[in-house]
C-alpha cells in the first residue's frame, strides 16, 4: 500500500510537469529564446520567404531554408487546383510576392499577394474570363466578433489565405513587403 501511495504521489508530481514541458515544446517554434539572450526569437528573425502548402492547410514563415513559424490556414471554398478566374473560390498556386498591405481591410489586416501574374492573365483570357485579384493573407472578417471560433478549420474565403487575428498580428510584424511567397498544391 505504501508503494502505491509513493507511486501515486510521484505521478501527481511528474504528470503536470510533463504536460507543461510538452506545452512548452509545442510553443517552441513561436516563443524560443535565443541562446545567451533574454530576447525572443521574434526579435532576431529575418523572414526571407513564405511557403503555403494548400493540401496541409499550413503557412510557413522561412528564414533561409528553416521553418521558423507554422500556422493553420483556411482557404477558398473550392481549394483544389490553381485559381483560374474571379469567383472560382480557389487560391492561386505558384510564385508571387507579398507586395502591399492594408491595415483597414474588411478582414483583420491583410497582406496582398501579387496574383495575377502574366501567366495567370493568359490562362484566364484563353477561357474568356477575368483572372480576378485581391488575393490576400488576412485575419477573420471584422464583423466576426464572438463568432470567430466558427471559422476555425473551415475553408471559407473567396480564394484568400486566412489565419486567426492573433496570427495575423504576428505575420504582419514579421513579414516585410517584397517577401516572396510560394503557394503549393
Amino acid at each position: 500500500m505504501m508503494i502505491f501511495r509513493v507511486f501515486l504521489s510521484l505521478l501527481l508530481i511528474v504528470l503536470p510537469a510533463m504536460a507543461s514541458s510538452s506545452e512548452l515544446l509545442a510553443r517552441a517554434d513561436t516563443r524560443m529564446a535565443m541562446p545567451g539572450s533574454e530576447a525572443t526569437l521574434e526579435e532576431h528573425l529575418n523572414i526571407t520567404k513564405v511557403l503555403v502548402r494548400k493540401s496541409e492547410r499550413r503557412l510557413y514563415l522561412l528564414s533561409g531554408e528553416h521553418k521558423v513559424r507554422s500556422y493553420r490556414i483556411s482557404l477558398g471554398g473550392n481549394p483544389i487546383g490553381h485559381k483560374l478566374y474571379e469567383g472560382d473560390k480557389r487560391t492561386p498556386e505558384g510564385d508571387y510576392i507579398l507586395d502591399w498591405r492594408n491595415a483597414n481591410s474588411d478582414f483583420y489586416k491583410s497582406i496582398h499577394i501579387s496574383y495575377p501574374n502574366a501567366r495567370d492573365r493568359e490562362l484566364a483570357e484563353a477561357w474568356g474570363l477575368n483572372p480576378g485579384g485581391s488575393i490576400m493573407i488576412h485575419g477573420l472578417p471584422n464583423e466576426a466578433g464572438d463568432l470567430a471560433f466558427a471559422y476555425t478549420g473551415l475553408d471559407w474565403t473567396e480564394g484568400c489565405i486566412a489565419v486567426t487575428n492573433e496570427e495575423m498580428d504576428e505575420i504582419w510584424a514579421l513579414v516585410d513587403n517584397g517577401t516572396p511567397i510560394r503557394i503549393l498544391p
